[in-house]
């Protein structure tokens, strides 16, 4: 099978950086203010990115996609669980981000955004019907076109002085914090079904969380937390409706395309790409009936499901080594999720400048690693 390149995957994560969801996440951070927000966000993107890349090492260093890779520390029963949950969460996002893509859309070329979900959801299918390791030269153009499109909404936003802020309600830095890791946390369960193809994992891991992360700075300096209005703003008309519509459809492929290839883990006969395409529609018409404005509670309930999954594969595979399977730590790795679930759950009471990710995921980890001496060291 073909191998992608470093340049194809660092190609596919700027798809998924230059992002509506990213954006708008960081439209939510604009009470911190200027300096607290962007510091917010570089700490979380810089944590988030971090798993991110160990995620990614892990399951390509295996070749084996994210949730086949959960069977090295669950079994086969975790990995059902996990990838049942990962194609639940997965839908939930190709929903919001046709929900969110076409509502931009709509506000710079108002044609009714029913309209721009199916656009929308076409170019996706044509993006899954392509394929992951054929999509090269049309990533290539798309991905120059979004970071030229970029840097000409950067230039309004940072150096022409439009710089009007608003904050309508307050939150702590380390809810800020724990947004900002939350973005890239969603994307532990996929990278490595990408990663799994690269010519050399590691440095395809590295180079994808290096690419990946963009967001805050549209809602502080012009006063919008309207996507469609900050790009008006910009004087980005059509350029602005480019950068929207396939920003969300390279970031969205990467959602509906991993659904497909979790849901192979539950079902091996169903065909990832016939899966994909399947979520793509369901995504689609979610998007046209259900309302999806607030993703806050979606995020954090991504963050309490899989930090701690990715904790104990941290654990697991960096700390421990575990090369065999034994059923009794795979059960006993089950109930350590499950403790960190709620550890997290705990911590969203409490205001910590870091978030709730990382004490729940260094608790995880520290239980994780001592309980599994224990029990070696007793047998």
């Amino acid at each position: 099978m073909k191998k992608t390149s470093l340049f194809e995957n660092a190609l596919i994560w700027f798809g998924a950086g230059v992002s509506i969801a990213e954006i708008l996440t960081g439209t939510y951070l604009a009470p911190l203010g200027l300096k607290n927000g962007i510091l917010a966000i570089v700490a979380g993107h810089v944590i988030g990115c971090i798993l991110l890349f160990l995620a990614g090492v892990i399951g390509g260093k295996m070749r084996l996609s994210a949730m086949d890779s959960t069977k090295m520390s669950f079994g086969q029963k975790g990995c059902l669980l996990f990838a049942a949950l990962n194609v639940l969460q997965l839908v939930g996002w190709t929903a919001i981000m046709i929900y969110d893509g076409a509502l931009a859309a709509d506000g710079i070329m108002h044609t009714g955004a029913w309209i721009w979900c199916l656009i929308i959801g076409i170019l996706i299918l044509v993006w899954i019907g392509v394929g992951i390791t054929n999509l090269g030269k049309i990533n290539t153009v798309a991905m120059v076109a979004l970071f030229v499109l970029t840097l000409m909404l950067s230039k309004f936003i940072f150096f022409d002085g439009n710089s009007a802020v608003v904050c309508t309600e307050a939150m702590t830095f380390g809810a800020g914090v724990e947004l900002a890791i939350a973005m890239p946390l969603s994307w532990l369960p996929l990278i490595s079904d990408y990663t799994r193809e690269a010519e050399d994992p590691v440095k395809a891991s590295l180079v994808s969380s290096i690419v990946y992360g963009i967001g805050l700075g549209a809602a502080l300096f012009t006063g919008e937390y309207d996507i469609a209005q900050i790009m008006l703003k910009a004087g980005l008309g059509i350029a602005g409706l480019l950068i929207i519509v396939f920003s969300t459809v390279t970031t969205t492929f990467l959602d509906a395309y991993s659904a497909g290839i979790s849901n192979e883990s539950i079902v091996p006969k169903w065909n990832g790409k016939h899966v994909a395409m399947v979520v793509t529609v369901v995504g689609t018409i979610a998007a046209i009936v259900y309302p999806m404005d607030n993703i806050t509670d979606f995020l954090y309930l991504i963050g309490s499901v899989f930090a701690p999954m990715i904790a104990i594969q941290i654990a697991d595979f960096f700390i421990l080594k575990n090369d065999k399977r034994n059923v009794e730590f795979d059960v006993l790795n089950l109930v350590l999720w499950l403790v960190g679930f709620v550890v997290y759950r705990c911590f969203m009471q409490i205001d910590t400048p870091v978030g709730n990710t990382i004490p729940c995921m260094i608790i995880t980890i520290l239980l994780s690693v001592v309980i599994h001496k224990i029990i070696k060291k007793n047998n």
